[in-house]
């Protein structure tokens, strides 16, 4: 098994994530059927820089590149940002992407562990995330590593 370690993003790193990022949550929010596709690319871009105003340095905002250390490459990317709910201080997992290439190999699965260690880091003992209906794969993930279902939204076309 290759050995995963979160890697700040650099200036160049990050406007390849941010450009992409935008894209396929467009394309996501598409697919659920939240947007239509003539909006999609600009609220996504609205959205994004609601939680990234300061890109980089954006206060409370974490964003790594995935480094297999092994075969030293990068196999996806990380973000997620720090919030607050009732009063209570977690982390909120934005993006997580496994490039193509390397899924089915584990590194979703390490992963997953290496945010828990930077969140545990922080002083936090909650991790939130969302994930698409459609994501099948992603949700079967995030329930092997002990996310449980807290909300469920389900349409019906007719």
């Amino acid at each position: 098994m290759a050995t995963i370690k979160l890697v700040k993003m650099n200036e160049k790193e990050y406007m390849q994530f941010r450009s992409r990022s935008i894209s396929d949550y467009a394309a996501d929010k598409v697919e659920a059927g939240t947007w239509s596709t003539a909006e999609a690319a600009l609220r996504s871009e609205e959205e994004f820089n609601q939680a990234l105003p300061d890109g980089l340095e954006t206060k409370d905002a974490f964003i790594f590149t995935i480094q297999d250390q092994t075969e030293n490459i990068t196999v996806g990317y990380v973000w997620f940002n720090l919030m607050e709910r009732n009063g209570s201080r977690f982390a909120f997992i934005m993006d997580i992407l496994i490039f193509e290439e390397y899924q089915g190999r584990g590194y979703g699965k390490e992963t997953m562990a290496a945010i828990d260690d930077e969140v545990r880091k922080l002083g936090l003992k909650q991790i939130s995330l969302h994930v698409f209906g459609h994501n099948e794969r992603a949700f079967r993930l995030y329930q092997k590593m002990g996310y449980e279902v807290t909300d469920i939204q389900m349409t019906k076309k007719l």
